[in-house]
């Protein structure tokens, strides 16, 4: 099994970055768990239609531990086991905690077991990697980060970051940085900035994304461009990520 957690600044791309990958590893024929955590609770919502699914906090806030592995995923494009963490009341609790407590249900209701997904992809909230944001880096959740990041100056920031967090855990026996993934918005120099960053935390740049509109227009559809855009460009980007994360990861 491959467990992945896929961190990155807010708005980056990350989750629709997550999604493609988890589509496209579907169409390899691998079983694929993708399971959100961001507050929002909107990590997977293309691969379901853009309908808004029921989050582990909301079935743990209603029904506290009665409720069933079925309640908490929903079968998406491709066959993508999808899963969201959900957040707080606002203004209540703690988004940190959410998280901890949805990967501690997960286990508890066997799910890893009765779906046995070849491939499992965290999508975190990287703004901040502390207390419960940093669950699916710890022993047992992921194996290898991975980072999505622009060369814009504050994703760069926000990616140093969680590179950082990455390197402190290691002595934790916490998961290892597997790399990170350019996803372009077509600025001076982004490559070797980029690239600096990749250097500095002795990793590498293992995919990069051109910017496409194609996403756009997909995410009006409410699907994945591996779904909407098949035979488009950054299609084939997200396929060729998806080989990487098999063949090297």
């Amino acid at each position: 099994m491959i467990k992945l957690a896929v961190y990155g600044k807010g708005g980056i791309g990350k989750s629709t970055t997550v999604s493609n990958v988890a589509a496209a590893l579907s169409q390899k024929g691998l079983s694929v768990m993708q399971i959100g955590c961001d507050p929002k609770a909107d990590s997977t919502i293309n691969l379901h239609g853009g309908e808004r699914m029921t989050t582990v906090l909301d079935l743990i806030r209603d029904k506290n531990d009665e409720f069933s592995l079925s309640d908490m995923v929903r079968v998406g494009f491709g066959g993508v086991v999808c899963v969201e963490a959900g957040g707080p009341t606002p203004g209540l609790g703690c988004a940190g905690r959410g998280i901890i407590a949805a990967l501690e249900k997960l286990e508890k209701k066997g799910a890893y077991e009765i779906y046995k997904p070849d491939v499992v992809l965290y999508d975190v909230l990287g703004d901040v990697v502390c207390g419960g944001f940093s669950s699916p880096m710890r022993k047992g959740c992921a194996d290898k980060v991975l980072i999505v990041t622009s060369g814009e100056n504050m994703s760069v920031y926000a990616a140093a970051n969680i590179a950082m967090a990455v390197k402190n855990f290691k002595g934790r026996g916490y998961a290892d940085l597997g790399g990170i993934i350019l996803n372009r918005r077509n600025i001076e120099n982004e490559e070797q900035k980029v690239k600096t960053l990749a250097d500095e935390f002795e990793t590498k740049i293992i995919a990069s994304l051109d910017f496409s509109s194609a996403v756009q227009k997909a995410e009006e559809m409410h699907k994945t461009v591996i779904e909407a855009f098949p035979q488009s460009d950054i299609a084939q980007m997200y396929r060729k990520l998806s080989e990487t994360i098999i063949n090297t990861l």
